[in-house]
């Protein structure tokens, strides 16, 4: 595998990102290999957990551009571990612009794969975009009030009064340039922390990287709640492929399907949680397979076709074996 450090710029501020250059011409054209451009969840780092979805997708010949956001990891910007979704779209259209720019890539054959948080980025920016070719949205935060919804119900009333109460002071704080208020990003039930729910606390530490911190800005409550990705969905133009886990406790599956309804998108089920499909989890192998089995179908691997769209993209009824 080749990997390699690349630096690229987001409203003036540094970014962090590796390219992962792919290990065959499987899916080469005359212009060169499609780029996966790839980025975190929820307050996620590059080396959280990405890697291994970046090493298989460079073995089946594609390259792939993995960033941090601005404010996390090892990009710079600040305040440091604040989600602001508007920054983090900013940060992905700039990935793009340097993912364009990379030896090898083919310009015009670019995909962005989110999950979680990042899942619904993408599908956001790929409707911005007629020149994306193709979407990964794995387990996707497509309704912001709904996955509050489903927080909000897993606690007692008392918390999110709280929680609300933080995220005020930390974006008083931030207007008056100060630093945010920070909470722990998982925590183990009954502690203080964003995601509290039992086995919350392990699958994040199982994948977390040395660059991960357990620390979010206390307002990202108020962020997530004006998720919307409705209307992007309609406006999609590209293939998608949505995957939903669905036992998942922390993004609700039917707010996923309704939105996969909309993106005309292929779906896959996994019986399972939210973590699942990570690395060193049960359904990883398979949800990284089927990325790669929709890019053969989207690209026409191994016969340098790239830019066609299938007729139809709608497969609700296809499940994980």
């Amino acid at each position: 595998m080749i990997r390699s450090d690349v630096d690229f710029f987001a409203d003036g501020v540094r970014c962090s990102a590796w390219h992962f250059r792919g290990e065959s011409e499987r899916f080469a054209g005359p212009d060169g290999r499609p780029v996966v451009v790839m980025a975190h969840g929820f307050g996620g780092t590059k080396d959280s957990g990405l890697e291994p979805f970046a090493e298989r997708l460079a073995a089946a010949g594609l390259d792939v551009l993995a960033f941090d956001y601005r404010g996390f990891g090892t990009s710079d910007g600040a305040p440091r571990q604040s989600i602001s979704i508007t920054r983090q779209l900013h940060d992905f259209v700039a990935a793009i612009a340097a993912a364009r720019l990379l030896p090898g890539a083919d310009p015009n054959r670019i995909v962005l794969w989110g999950s979680s948080l990042s899942g619904g980025h993408v599908l956001r920016v790929a409707a911005e975009d007629d020149g994306i070719a193709a979407v990964l949205a794995m387990t996707p935060l497509t309704n912001g009030l709904a996955g509050g919804r489903t927080a909000v119900d897993q606690r007692d009333p008392v918390t999110p009064l709280r929680w609300l109460a933080a995220g005020v002071r930390s974006r008083i704080a931030v207007a008056r340039d100060r630093d945010p208020v920070l909470m722990p990003l998982v925590a183990r039930p009954g502690n203080r922390g964003a995601m509290t729910l039992d086995g919350a606390y392990e699958s994040y530490l199982s994948i977390a990287g040395p660059s991960w911190r357990n620390e979010v800005d206390a307002a990202v409550g108020i962020e997530l709640a004006g998720i919307r990705t409705a209307d992007a969905a309609k406006r999609l133009r590209c293939p998608v492929l949505a995957q939903i886990a669905d036992f998942d406790r922390y993004v609700p599956p039917t707010s996923i399907m309704k939105t996969a309804v909309r993106a005309r998108a292929q779906v896959h089920h996994y019986p399972c949680d939210h973590f699942d499909v990570w690395p060193g989890h049960d359904w990883f192998d398979t949800a990284v397979a089927h990325q790669i089995a929709f890019l053969t179908r989207t690209f026409g691997a191994a016969t340098g076709s790239s830019n066609e769209r299938p007729t139809t993209r709608s497969n609700y009824a296809d499940r994980a074996s």
